[in-house]
């Protein structure tokens, strides 16, 4: 098939591109804003370097690299609303950093110490999913929800409300996200299912997923559909709030296919270097989303010294704690397991907790583990 069409606002040069339909909706981003999603970027990636450097060292069983893909997930977050909520996967590490979400917070998953890492609520940004694909059913289930709560279409900005799923190439071919579509579509649900096409499902490329371009699988189920260039912060702002809008004004779903590269592993148990070649990553490296920014935000007079030296002081200042935090962070205790099940009090969780309790302390001497006496 022919290519679709890409929306671009950003030249891989860093030169604005205009858009009939999408240039109006970058418009009111002065050079604050600008220098706003500059940081959120480069903080980012700052982040995604420290992870994987913790991982090499023993402190992290594994990480997702999110590293090229700064742009689409920067871009889209800015997009929310507070009210709106977001169902990530795994990689989104820089969609939750714009939400708040702290990155020690993060990586408590990926050292094993936590199931998730954060308060949900708190952000409105729901915990990461490592199955492939079945939080699209939750994020799709949750904007019926919130429709049928009514808080969708009732022309009040403050209130009404819409869902991003986030997901990859590869999730695309699951069934859970094909049911997805169905639910949203069937029923106008007001959420963005916003797929980050890094080229590669671990090692398989786009070509081994799909006969057709990723996009097209959202027309398929009568869903309004768009690629964007997932390396263009500024397209990616400006189609995932088009998307919004019409989301929490009633319109129903939207899907948005940012076209990107996983410039890093797909995680650091994985040897890109086995199926993809070395030309192929310098092809992308050349269109590196934090440099395309960068050399707008030069051009147009607007990467000041002291905007430079200020975030480079930032970003070593973030490093430095994340190494200090993430190798303090301790086992909580077992019975934390028991926590968080269900919403309110259940029975059979409580009759579990006291049960593992006694077994717990039938271990002890003289009010001491086995674990604890052998320490000390």
């Amino acid at each position: 098939m022919n290519e679709p069409d890409l929306v671009q606002l950003l030249s891989p040069t860093g030169h604005r591109v205009d858009h009939p339909d999408y240039t109006p909706r970058i418009a009111h981003l002065d050079p604050e804003a600008l220098r706003g999603m500059h940081r959120d970027m480069v903080l980012a990636r700052r982040v995604d370097s420290e992870a994987t450097s913790l991982q090499r060292q023993g402190e992290l069983a594994l990480y997702a690299q999110a590293l090229g893909q700064e742009a689409a997930q920067v871009g889209s977050a800015r997009a929310l609303a507070v009210q709106d909520y977001v169902f990530p996967s795994y990689r989104e590490h820089a969609v939750a950093q714009v939400r708040g979400v702290d990155p020690v917070d993060i990586l408590k998953l990926f050292r094993g110490v936590d199931h998730g890492g954060w308060d949900p609520t708190e952000h409105n940004v729901h915990l990461y999913t490592l199955v492939i694909g079945s939080h699209t059913l939750h994020a799709t289930g949750y904007a019926m929800g919130i429709q049928r709560d009514g808080l969708v279409g009732t022309g009040d900005p403050s209130r009404d409300a819409a869902v991003v799923a986030y997901f990859g190439d590869g999730a695309t071919a699951q069934g859970d996200t094909n049911e997805a579509f169905v639910f949203a579509a069937v029923n106008n649900a007001p959420i963005v299912l916003f797929c980050q096409n890094n080229q590669w499902a671990i090692s398989e490329p786009t070509e081994r997923q799909s006969r057709v371009p990723i996009v097209e699988r959202g027309r398929g189920f009568g869903v309004p559909s768009v690629r964007v260039d997932g390396n263009d912060v500024l397209a990616c702002y400006a189609v995932t709030a088009e998307a919004l809008e019409r989301a929490r004004n009633g319109g129903g779903p939207t899907f948005i296919e940012a076209y990107t590269y996983r410039m890093g592993a797909h995680t650091t148990s994985d040897d890109p270097t086995r199926y993809r070649s070395a030309a192929e990553e310098e092809h992308w490296r050349q269109r590196d989303p934090i440099d395309r920014l960068t050399a707008l935000l030069e051009a147009e007079g607007e990467l000041t010294p002291d905007y430079q030296e200020s975030l480079a002081a930032e970003a070593e200042a973030l490093g430095e704690r994340l190494r200090a935090e993430v190798r303090a962070l301790e086992a909580p205790p077992t019975s934390s397991m028991f926590e968080n099940v269900y919403a309110t009090p259940h029975a059979v969780v409580d009759g579990e907790r006291a049960w593992f309790a006694e077994y717990e302390a039938s271990f002890l001497v003289d009010g001491e583990s086995a674990t604890e006496g052998a320490a000390r």
